[in-house]
């Protein structure tokens, strides 16, 4: 196999023009990635990283990616990821390199092992394990896949840097693929992928996943917000550099090394704002944040040089009293460490200030990845923090909700939570994820002190277990051995630990009382002589107002049904033969007429196709998303159901947003092909300071000079602010846009944006 390896050194006499063209990009590529390797602080182990590179290199030989390159241009660009972008070491961009080969042709794992060595083998293996993406394509698998994933990122932190390093790659290439591939693909990063990469301290990374996702679904929204952003590009560096410039001459009499840069929201970020707090891109006031970057003048001064840092800039502008947030004594789980603060500038905005020492840049860079280039020896405590959180990750694998898209949620609460930091009685530091509550902090110290407790005192006061924790409050769990766990606990839970233990335990109880009840049903019966059929089991579940079998005998189990008089004499009752029910009646050949209905009315769908939506198939073909109501011109995609039916559902969608993640292969792309003959109901929600006779040019906006049919109307005001919203019938995207901007020129109205109900 080595041989084979090296066989495309000799000679090149053979090859086409563009075949020697493709190879020579290909050893440029590859000089590239060796001379990034060289200029980092890892040891220089040249010659296996050439090895890997010959032997994929060989391994993929002649095959093309989709957009015509040679793949092997796939698992260089990766690997340069792994090196520039994440800063993994040689054993890592060897297992990017080789990343493909295993699932792409005939070697196996035990060649790369017996080539490589175990440990390249080993990260090979689990990156194999989750080829393709994180799903196949049933539901059953998607979650199993998905195991997979966490499970091998637990065995090595590496895996899942190379895999996002794979996914960056994939999303930056993205144009070459098919539209429904990219809204799968861009939908799984957004909803997997860039959490993931928060969770492991790769913000850059992170950011450009949510960018590039973002990119994809709605282009339109993206190019919009690129162009304002250019538009407004020399005002916000004016506004850097006379922000900036009193600061420079402080931290030069403070003697610092420093760099000082501005941070730009980025796009998705900007979008998630103005969609969230329903705000055009001229009132989102926090585009801007600066970056002091400083080397401390020794390890141990580090952070006192942050605060000195504070201090002296505070003095040059007010600080925002509530927005003081110190990551530099209490790091993030994920190892982020530095100290924002939010002061307000000459020209009246406010801009947040992040100062960081460069190791802790490099942290906020890098992530985990940055701890190793720093720590000497044994393991440091941000790893303790990693370790936590894996851990947390197992025994929510060891049982996992048996629904793909529950078990996806459990495991995205752990990967967005911001963190809160709350104390035992005895003082000891716990971090929480934030939002919550009494009930999640039993259960991280405790299955049983979770399961047993009653309820909890929070700065000595006694609270509910609903009750939701403070940043600094100190709290004390209450138990009682009689105590069990409730139904409704998973309402109060908002942790993934706790949820996965509450479902768990309820689950255990459900099987008990299951197998309980069927033992006591079976002899209620066997004693009345009632045969143990369909038809007695029916009017059983009729009698009690229960949907099968199953939920009668989980109820008799749990003692919330006994079987009684009642039953006997429902079971015993003689019951008339409803005769007419065993005959069909057919009249003329309805049946045949049926057959040949059918088949036009289940089209073959093809998912490569785009869908377009035209008046027609809206009316008799496809049904429209309940959960987020789109009309003609916004960003949708179709889905096809169990039921074969095709539902449109906008990109932006939680419930789309699940289905991408999930359910890929079921995704469709679709465009518009309307001309304004149907009507969609739409929200508009408005907002400004009451006039009298508002409501009246409101109302002649809509009806009069917009012709628009207004359904409902509701105004509610409050101490001289009005707030409302106004359901009505529109074509399309372009008549809302038309409806808002007429609205936005009444003088007394400050805010109108579309809303969902």
């Amino acid at each position: 196999m080595r041989d084979k390896a090296n066989e495309r050194n000799t000679s090149m006499d053979n090859l086409s023009p563009k075949e020697i063209a493709e190879e020579k990009m290909i050893d440029q590529a590859f000089h590239e990635l060796l001379n990034d390797y060289l200029n980092t602080k890892h040891r220089k182990r040249v010659e296996i990283i050439t090895k890997a590179f010959n032997f994929a290199n060989q391994a993929h030989k002649g095959i093309k990616r989709r957009s015509g390159e040679p793949y092997i241009m796939h698992p260089i660009a990766v690997a340069k990821i792994v090196c520039n972008e994440i800063g993994l070491g040689s054993t890592s961009i060897c297992a990017a390199l080789l990343h493909d080969v295993v699932e792409d042709t005939d070697y196996t794992v035990e060649d790369i092992e017996n080539i490589f060595g175990h440990k390249i083998a080993q990260i090979v293996d689990g990156l194999t394990k989750i080829s393709g993406g994180i799903f196949g394509d049933r539901a059953s698998a998607q979650a199993e896949n998905f195991k997979k994933l966490l499970l091998t990122m637990s065995d090595d932190i590496r895996v899942i840097l190379i895999k996002i390093a794979d996914r960056l790659h994939n999303m930056r290439t993205l144009g070459s693929m098919l539209p429904n591939k990219q809204y799968k693909i861009a939908g799984e990063t957004l909803y997997i992928y860039a959490p993931l990469a928060n969770r492991l301290g790769l913000y850059k990374i992170k950011t450009e996943l949510e960018n590039l996702s973002f990119k994809y679904e709605h282009p339109e929204e993206y190019a919009q917000i690129e162009k304002k952003l250019e538009a407004t590009a020399a005002e916000r560096d004016q506004v850097f550099k006379d922000f900036t410039a009193p600061i420079r001459t402080q931290l030069d009499k403070m003697g610092l090394k420093y760099r000082i840069l501005a941070r730009v929201k980025s796009i998705y970020s900007i979008w998630n704002k103005m969609q969230s707090k329903h705000v055009p891109f001229e009132e989102i006031y926090d585009l801007l944040a600066v970056r002091i970057i400083f080397e401390p003048r020794n390890m141990e001064e580090e952070l006192n040089d942050c605060f000195d840092i504070y201090v002296s800039i505070s003095k040059i502008y007010k600080p925002h009293p509530d927005r003081l947030r110190d990551w530099v004594s209490h790091p993030k789980a994920n190892g982020y460490q530095a100290l924002h603060v939010t002061l307000m500038g000459n020209n009246g905005q406010w801009i947040e200030v992040q100062i960081r020492s460069e190791r802790m840049n490099d942290v906020a860079e890098q992530g985990f990845a940055a701890h190793w280039k720093y720590k000497e020896g044994g393991g440091s405590e941000d790893e303790g923090e990693l370790e936590k959180w894996l851990k947390t990750i197992k025994e929510i694998l060891d049982d996992p909700q048996p629904d793909a898209i529950d078990f996806l949620d459990t495991i995205k609460l752990n990967l967005f939570a911001s963190e809160i930091f709350v104390f035992t009685p005895k003082g000891e530091l716990k971090t929480m994820p934030q939002n919550s509550t009494a009930l999640d902090f039993a259960f991280s110290l405790h299955t049983d002190i979770g399961s047993h407790c009653i309820g909890a005192k929070v700065n000595h006061k006694l609270v509910p277990l609903s009750h939701k924790l403070q940043s600094g409050d100190q709290v004390e769990i209450l138990t009682s051995k009689s105590q069990r766990v409730q139904p409704q606990w998973e309402a109060f839970a908002t942790t993934a630990r706790a949820r996965a233990k509450i479902s768990s335990i309820l689950r255990k109880e459900r099987k008990a009382n299951q197998k309980k009840g069927e033992e006591i049903l079976s002899e209620f019966l066997k004693k009345e002589e009632i045969r143990h059929d369909e038809k007695a089991i029916s009017k059983l579940c009729k009698l009690h107002n229960l949907k099968d079998e199953e939920e009668l005998q989980v109820a008799i189990g749990a003692k919330t049904i006994i079987l009684g008089e009642d039953d006997k004499n429902e079971l015993k009752e003689k019951q008339t033969s409803n005769w007419k029910k065993y005959l069909t009646f057919s009249f003329g050949n309805n049946k045949n007429k049926q057959e040949e209905k059918e088949p036009q009315e289940k089209e073959k769908i093809n998912p490569k196709q785009i869908l377009k939506l035209t008046e027609e198939s809206l009316q008799k073909k496809y049904i429209m998303a309940e959960c987020c109501h789109p009309i003609p011109g916004d960003d949708v995609l179709g889905y096809i159901d169990e039921n074969e039916r095709i539902i449109i559902h906008k990109r932006q969608c939680p419930i789309a947003a699940k289905l991408k993640s999930s359910y890929g292969n079921r995704i469709l792309a679709t465009e518009w092909d309307t001309h304004k003959e149907l009507s969609f109901l739409v929200y508009i929600y408005i907002k400004g300071i009451d006039n009298i006779g508002l409501l009246n040019e409101i109302t002649q906006v809509v009806s009069r000079q917009l012709n628009v049919n207004i359904r409902k109307l509701t105004m509610e005001t409050n101490d001289g602010i009005f707030e409302g919203k106004i359901q009505l019938w529109v074509h399309d995207v372009e008549d809302v846009r038309t409806i808002c901007n007429n609205l936005k020129k009444i003088q007394y109205i400050k805010q109108v944006t579309r809303v969902e109900e």
